[in-house]
């Protein structure tokens, strides 16, 4: 949006406006307000409230806490309550499991030190502590335009318009969407976020760097017999039942009150369009090693998100005129470890400090190149820089020698301070992975039994998801020709089994394969904006206050 169409709005000013209430975002916050109590500074966060839309895992690394709020550990309402007591990596056969040990696992995989949390109430928790600085966040609100001025510099976001109708005219309760201005604006919306898509094509902040990659995380919450509760103990796995070419895994995290965090995660650069991430997750859960856990025990909640895998190699340019990208956005998870929260607060906590540092010498709407400069240099880089070749190798090898080979790397850079692959490159972007269905036979995926497997609309329940049904569409299709002639014809209609919350369908119409669209199951995932073939869906940001609301995630 060009500057002058702001002034048609209702318009509000600060020093710096932050797109996300994640770890990233509450931590520049924080750290902003540390630095220089007099700055204005405002967060605006399109979940209902804040954590409404975090999911992960989560073990954390405590570096990014420690440095933000070294005192952390002596209040009494911190979320992190649990810590690691013991740390297991198993690789599974379809009838049973092996066990990897410890002291074979190079010293960047250990867990000693780290916490088992809901990533959410961290931010819950980081969001007391911002406000109590004075920042301001306002959560309900999405972020769907960028505003710059006529040097192109970024100069304040658009939140987006409420009350349209499905064919997009104002309705009854319409509200235009107010203009934020800002000195600096800090994107930190996660993993594929739709505002850091736009800067980085913009900005092209790309340039000569790999394709970003993905993986889709789902994730289950379980309240488990406490007999078979083992509080502190993360255990991981990989192999079955994903085929060799396929990459990702599973874990569970036994953390306070009986829970049991229980994931999967499947790296989207797979090759089978029949492949479905949350049928896969299904059936991880139905193995022999881990069957029994689930059995008399409740399920919670489910979820899905997408995380960034590419790494060192594919991190963007951070910086542009006006702003910067920090966390997820940029893409700062360390996949080996499965630990991306830590670099996503020290992130935030680099990106205040270059900030602070220009506001200070009245700088405002130019590029602040420090940051770019530093962050390979400094904690996040040398975390990145050890593990650049694992996905690669990985990705090239498959699971049975790729694991190895990575582990051989990690290794190697240990004892002797340099990789013998030097950096290796990602092959392609993941929708580029694809490959037509007649390769590939159907997958025919068990019933779930209500018990400890289940279909996707009643999971989708258990997020909580929420969406006005007569607002327009924000999965956006370009050409409806070519999701027939390409997605369906040639794919077989894989966006029917990618998406882990049932939102997509090819159903026959009157002789006619009509493709189906049920914008409210969705849970903001974004695997339909990577994995589609042939980038022919964009998802956008719909109105605020809207999608999941993931509790103790």
């Amino acid at each position: 949006m060009n500057a002058s169409v702001h002034h048609q709005r209702e318009t509000m000013e600060f020093d710096i406006v932050i797109i996300g209430a994640g770890p990233a975002g509450l931590s520049a916050a924080i750290r902003l307000k540390q630095i220089n109590p007099e700055l204005s500074v405002t967060i605006v966060e399109k979940g209902t409230e804040v954590g409404a839309h975090i999911l992960s895992g989560a073990v954390v690394d405590p570096i990014g806490i420690d440095t933000l709020l070294p005192e952390w550990r002596n209040e009494n309402d911190h979320p992190f309550k649990t810590p690691v007591t013991s740390d297991q990596f198993f690789l599974l056969k379809p009838k049973n499991a092996t066990v990897f040990p410890n002291i074979l696992r190079p010293k960047i995989l250990s867990n000693d030190g780290c916490y088992i949390v809901s990533l959410g109430n961290v931010c819950r928790w980081l969001s007391k502590k911002a406000e109590a600085l004075g920042v301001e966040i306002y959560p309900g609100f999405a972020i769907t335009e960028i505003i710059q001025n006529d040097n192109g510099a970024i100069i304040g976001v658009l939140t987006g318009d409420m009350g349209l109708e499905k064919n997009g005219t104002p309705g009854k309760n319409y509200m235009p969407g107010m203009a934020l201005l800002a000195k600096y604006t800090l994107v930190a919306e996660g993993a594929r976020g739709s505002i850091a898509k736009q800067l980085i094509q913009k900005f092209d902040l790309s340039k000569n760097r790999e394709p970003q990659k993905f993986g889709l995380g789902l994730k289950e919450l379980w309240e488990v017999d406490p007999q078979k509760h083992k509080l502190g103990l993360v255990q991981h796995f990989t192999g079955w039942p994903l085929d060799n070419r396929t990459g990702g895994g599973g874990f569970l995290y036994h953390q306070e009150n009986n829970l049991v965090s229980a994931g999967f995660v499947v790296h989207l650069d797979y090759k089978n369009p029949y492949i479905s991430p949350f049928e896969e997750f299904q059936r991880f859960k139905t193995h022999p090693q881990l069957y029994e856990i689930f059995k008399g025990a409740k399920r919670l909640s489910y979820g899905a998100r997408v995380i960034s895998e590419g790494g060192w190699q594919s991190v963007p340019k951070l910086t542009f005129p006006g702003g910067a990208l920090i966390g997820c956005s940029a893409g700062f998870v360390n996949v080996p470890r499965i630990k991306g929260s830590h670099n996503a607060i020290l992130s935030g906590i680099l990106a205040a400090d270059k900030i602070a540092t220009a506001l200070a010498q009245g700088r405002a709407h130019d590029e602040v190149k420090e940051i770019e400069e530093h962050w390979r240099k400094g904690p996040i880089g040398k975390d990145l820089y050890k593990v650049r070749n694992a996905k690669p190798l990985w990705e090239k090898f498959g699971t049975k020698y790729g694991i190895k080979l990575a582990g051989f790397d990690l290794w190697w850079q240990q004892l002797f301070g340099f990789s013998l692959f030097k950096t290796l490159s990602h092959t392609k972007a993941d929708y580029e992975c694809l490959e037509p269905a007649e390769k590939f036979q159907p997958i025919a995926y068990p019933k779930p039994d209500g018990i400890v497997t289940f279909d996707r609309l009643s999971s989708v329940a258990l997020s909580h998801t929420h969406h006005e049904e007569n607002q327009p569409c924000h999965l956006k299709v370009a050409s409806l020709k070519k999701q027939k002639n390409s997605e369906y014809a040639i794919y077989g209609g894989p966006s029917t089994r990618y998406c882990p919350a049932a939102v997509y369908e090819w159903l026959d119409h009157n002789d006619q394969e009509t493709y189906v669209i049920n914008a409210s199951n969705c849970i903001h995932c974004k695997t339909c904006d990577i994995k589609d073939p042939n980038q022919n869906i964009n998802w956008t940001c719909p109105q605020g206050n809207e999608g999941p609301l993931y509790l103790n995630m």
